[in-house]
């Protein structure tokens, strides 16, 4: 790569403020699909009160319409890999945009719970496109030292999405019987807005060195980290790159399994822990479960949930790169188990005040909202080798789609079985196996480039 052109285009790089700063703008464009992704997924919780009074699902029929989105996003993770790598990161988010716009405007004006979910589906196929390749997308334009932040920044925008979608419910609430159909159809004017900003958007540099396009790549380079270091990057990803196949034998090799399941079992735990059952079915848990909540305080009450989500989040973007991931990662489910072991209590206490359970939810959620939230993505996206991140990343981001769609699909079912304080014993149970997990399983990756983070587990 050492060319007249390329030596050119090195003395014009830019200094790294201004690196850091185009760094940064990239991803909080791309940290738009969180936003989508959090909306969409969030708003069936206001959604959900309504169809049941219009439509009269029975709890199997509801299951199936919070879940729709789920199985979506389960099939769109799965194919994330093949269209990521073959079309590029750009083209395959653009892809996931047109999907994002589309979906909430077919949901509203749907006539019946089957046009509904069907429409929810086509969400999430856009869903599980974004959730694989916008975390990957930033990994691999952000410096080592900021890595953590920047990527957590796909997680607040997830965060800010679900907030969004809990005001939106609130507040559109009162427009009546229909109000329902404007909460979904909002969602497509930020879609357009993500789709307009892609066209801003370079192709990631890593992905376009992996196939040989490393004269397009120092461009995107010199702009990201700056004239010193564009080349010596080039040269690492180039050696790094040189003997990986990038094919799915290579993705399930004895040398990728154990990574690949770390990648896996930090995606389940995320979601078997039971936090999509507070995010989709907390209207139904306060407005049921709890006594003298009316609708109107069960969704005034998740907007409390939405605020404490997101300022937790926003806590786990100051100390991922100071703490690391292992130590937060353990805090976070740490205090899950012993939040949810409060919630169980106060459940089984005849005459607790509602207020001590709502806290306690509280806590889960900003426990969840500071390690399990934007922990396991950030790992994901660190580390596996660049041409099979995209094959691997999507395997770990499927398995953790199947397991939200596994507490989707059977929270009411549980709670009939179990009711609601044995359901969130296992919940409860759960995190505090992940604590041990973690404890035991997982590395730090802190403060490591993406290839250094490759030549340690090479080392193992």
């Amino acid at each position: 790569m050492d060319t007249p052109a390329a030596r050119s285009e090195i003395k014009a790089g830019g200094s790294s403020s201004q690196s850091l700063g185009y760094v940064i703008l990239l991803s909080t464009i791309t940290a738009i699909s969180g936003f989508l992704f959090g909306y969409n997924t969030a708003v069936i919780n206001g959604v959900l009160l309504f169809l049941r009074r219009q439509f009269a699902p029975s709890d199997l029929d509801a299951e199936i319409v919070a879940s729709a989105i789920l199985v979506g996003a389960l099939l769109g993770a799965a194919a994330a890999s093949i269209i990521g790598d073959r079309y590029g990161r750009k083209k395959s988010l653009m892809f996931s945009a047109v999907l994002f716009t589309i979906s909430p405007l077919m949901a509203a004006s749907a006539s019946t719970v089957g046009l509904f979910s069907a429409a929810r589906l086509l969400g999430g196929l856009a869903i599980g496109l974004a959730s694989v390749l916008t975390p990957i997308y930033i990994a691999e334009i952000s410096p080592s030292k900021h890595r953590g932040a920047l990527v957590s920044l796909n997680q607040l925008g997830i965060v800010i999405g679900i907030l969004a979608a809990y005001l939106a419910g609130w507040g559109l609430s009162g427009l009546g019987e229909n109000s329902w159909r404007w909460m979904l159809a909002v969602a497509a004017l930020p879609s357009v807005l993500f789709c307009g900003g892609l066209f801003a958007v370079p192709e990631s540099p890593r992905w376009l060195i992996a196939r040989g396009r490393q004269a397009e790549a120092l461009r995107t380079l010199l702009r990201l980290i700056g004239e010193k270091a564009a080349a010596e990057e080039i040269r690492t990803v180039v050696i790094a790159s040189a003997g990986e196949e990038g094919s799915w034998s290579e993705v399930f090799s004895p040398d990728m399994r154990k990574r690949l399941r770390l990648g896996m079992l930090l995606a389940l735990f995320s979601q078997i822990t039971g936090v999509n059952a507070v995010l989709y079915y907390g209207s139904v848990i306060i407005r049921e479960h709890f006594p003298g909540q009316s609708t109107g305080m069960a969704l005034a009450s998740n907007v409390v949930i939405g605020v404490v989500n997101l300022i937790a989040t926003i806590v786990a973007m100051i100390f991922l790169d100071r703490w690391g991931r292992r130590v937060i990662l353990m805090t976070a489910s740490g205090g899950m188990a012993l939040a949810l072991a409060s919630l169980v209590i106060g459940l089984n206490v005849q005459g607790a005040p509602p207020s001590l359970m709502l806290v306690s939810i509280l806590l889960y959620v900003a426990f969840f909202a500071f390690g399990m939230g934007p922990g396991p993505w950030l790992i994901i996206s660190e580390i596996f080798p660049t041409k099979v991140r995209g094959r691997a990343s999507s395997v770990a981001t499927s398995t953790l789609w199947a397991g939200a769609l596994l507490v989707t699909f059977t929270f009411l079912g549980l709670v009939n079985a179990l009711k609601l304080s044995g359901t969130f014993a296992v919940f409860g149970t759960l995190s505090f196996v992940c604590f041990l997990y973690v404890w035991k399983a997982v590395p730090e990756t802190k403060g490591r480039t993406l290839e250094q983070i490759q030549e340690s587990w090479s080392k193992q």
